[in-house]
């Protein structure tokens, strides 16, 4: 078996502390990465996801990023599939019980959550396990003898645990279990580091008991913060409509980055992106004295975040097309095109409504007065406006700042 070689350990340790939240603990992940500098072995580094949806957003992409940093480093990256945990339901942060997956869901959406995750991690070298592999195989003595290892009045300590026996709400026995399973995980795939969100920290502090009990090291826990969402206020979630979902288009990626509040895109800088703390202070401090524009550090970070997922030509693209919508006021290359017949004269207002621009004719007289309505880069300012459909031509009109149409009358 051949050794690798690895950089510095000060050096690596500065890279994977980059945007965590907590280390548990730092001198042990030194210590490891010391042993691993030595004997050439990387370390095994675990990531373990319920695939309860199929997409992910950029929310989901925090903590994958650092299990990516640790494969650039030239350890080991070790995606768990929690294809039987899926069907168990994480009890984390939930207040009631949630029903099971069936065994065919969780598996659909693993394989499109693989096919995204891929978009970030090295395919080639990275390790994907299901831990159906082992817990399908468990006994019931294994599952008495692992239960055997821990206290009821320790598991009933848990945050979520407490909350609901306080507001008499059910707990399912299963749920009692999942900590449990997941850390026989780390156990079984011989972990030295675990990664989870920091709303997983019992599971991972409970992976590092259930390991020193089986006669292991125990593993280090690194957590990473929540990613606040668009709204610059509560954590990037699909039902709260704040999201920026990685198969989303370019455009769409863009667009949504750049509407995220200026003092945010620090953090995404860290959470999002492979910079490093230097190169990150280095552009802050461009901002403050003025020789950056904070718009240009953010289509900066847009174009970034898109290249990762789409490539650079898209990011590049989508960047064009932003600068000729907002900062030009030009039209997208790819502007949708409706055709309409020939039709004497028709009043703008009523054609915005049929032209599905707004969606009503108030809406329409409304934007017209604000000043949000063109026709071929001419603002118009009477709402009474009426548009000539007689003969033959060809209309660019512009509803608000993002909806462009060419209409062609023929």
């Amino acid at each position: 078996m051949t050794t690798a070689s690895f950089k510095p350990v000060a050096e690596q340790l500065a890279y994977l502390k980059k945007g965590s939240a907590e280390i548990i603990r730092e001198a042990e992940l030194q210590s490891k990465l010391e042993k691993s500098a030595k004997t050439g072995k990387p370390l095994r580094v675990k990531l373990g996801v319920d695939p309860t949806a199929p997409d992910i957003h950029l929310g989901h992409t925090v903590v994958i990023r650092k299990l990516k940093h640790f494969q650039d480093l030239g350890h080991t990256a070790v995606f768990l599939i929690g294809d039987f945990t899926a069907m168990v339901g994480d009890p984390t942060g939930q207040s009631e019980t949630r029903p099971p997956l069936s065994r065919e869901q969780v598996a659909a959406n693993a394989k499109t959550y693989l096919e995204q995750v891929f978009k970030i991690l090295d395919r080639d070298k990275t390790e994907v396990r299901y831990n159906s592999e082992w817990l399908d195989k468990l006994t019931s003595y294994d599952i008495v003898r692992l239960c055997a290892k821990y206290r009821v009045a320790r598991m009933l300590e848990r945050e979520d645990f407490h909350k609901r026996l306080t507001e008499q709400q059910p707990i399912s026995m299963h749920e009692l279990l999942y900590p449990l399973i997941v850390a026989y995980d780390s156990v079984v795939l011989e972990a030295d580091v675990e990664l989870g969100a920091t709303e997983q920290k019992f599971n991972l502090l409970m992976g590092r008991e259930i390991q020193r009990e089986y006669g292991q090291e125990s593993q280090v826990c690194m957590t990473m913060p929540i990613l606040v969402g668009l709204d610059g206020q509560r954590k990037m979630s699909k039902s709260l409509g704040n999201y920026v979902g990685i198969t989303e288009t370019p455009n769409e990626i863009f667009g949504k980055m750049m509407s995220i509040p200026d003092d945010l895109m620090w953090s995404y800088y860290e959470l999002v992106t492979d910079r490093t703390p230097g190169e990150i202070a280095s552009i802050k401090r461009e901002v403050a004295d003025g020789t950056l524009h904070p718009m240009d550090v953010k289509m900066r970070l847009a174009q970034e975040v898109i290249a990762g997922f789409h490539g650079e030509n898209a990011a590049r693209k989508a960047a064009d097309n932003f600068q000729r919508i907002f900062r030009d006021r030009q039209a997208p290359e790819e502007a949708p095109v409706k055709k309409a017949s020939l039709d004497g004269t028709k009043k703008l207002t009523a054609l915005l409504v049929e032209l599905q621009l707004v969606a009503s004719k108030s809406e329409a007289i409304r934007l017209i007065e604000q000043g949000g309505v063109e026709i071929d880069g001419v603002r118009v300012d009477d709402a009474r406006r009426d548009i000539d459909l007689s003969k033959p031509g060809e209309f660019l009109l512009r509803a608000g700042k993002k909806k462009f149409l060419r209409l062609v009358v023929e």
